[in-house]
């Protein structure tokens, strides 16, 4: 697939019209090479991803489960069973972290959180390219201090996005999208 064919036709795809297989080692690798190739000012590689497949998913579910609970103790076990079972929804799930030195000398925090959403967007163009489905998401998961401990975050990362992947059930259409004259205007 050429690149502006898989920008211009990429859509998220929700978990539950994934289906196995998911992406395999080598597949994996041309992904987070296309990750690595995000704009990156400084070399500092402000990002990093943890590839959880397998019985992984079914203890990343546990993480899960305990991060809501923990988050608000009055949540409903449906709930709960929901968190638990989310990462079984896709057969690959990459957990995408930002690792940004707030302190930097001369690279700003948004500059290297920018970089880091460049790495995720650039990881789900690749995944498409490659014909797999593909759902950035984040929510309370990805907040989560019980989560983020049990995947053992250092205290400058966050977990920036949840990666969803495997093969799409079907065929999605593309959402409505704005026309380039909405979004862009001459100046001055």
């Amino acid at each position: 697939m050429q690149a502006l064919e898989a920008i211009l036709t990429r859509v998220t795809v929700p978990p539950a019209r994934m289906a196995a297989p998911g992406p395999g080692e080598a597949a994996l690798r041309r992904m987070l090479a296309a990750a690595a190739a995000a704009p990156d000012h400084g070399k500092l590689r402000p990002w990093r991803f943890l590839v959880v497949r397998g019985g992984g998913r079914e203890r990343l579910g546990d993480l899960f489960a305990a991060g809501v609970q923990a988050a608000r103790p009055d949540t409903s076990p449906a709930e709960i069973e929901k968190q638990r079972a989310a990462p079984l929804r896709a057969p690959v799930i990459l957990i995408a972290i930002s690792r940004a030195d707030p302190n930097h000398p001369k690279i700003p925090l948004w500059e290297q959180e920018a970089s880091a959403a460049c790495a995720v967007q650039n990881l789900l163009l690749a995944a498409h390219a490659m014909g797999f489905a593909g759902k950035w998401a984040s929510g309370g998961p990805a907040a989560a201090q019980a989560v983020c401990t049990g995947l053992g975050l250092a205290p400058n990362e966050r977990i920036i996005g949840i990666i969803y992947l495997g093969s799409p059930m079907d065929r999605q259409s593309l959402p409505p999208r704005p026309a380039p004259e909405a979004i862009a205007e001459s100046w001055p």
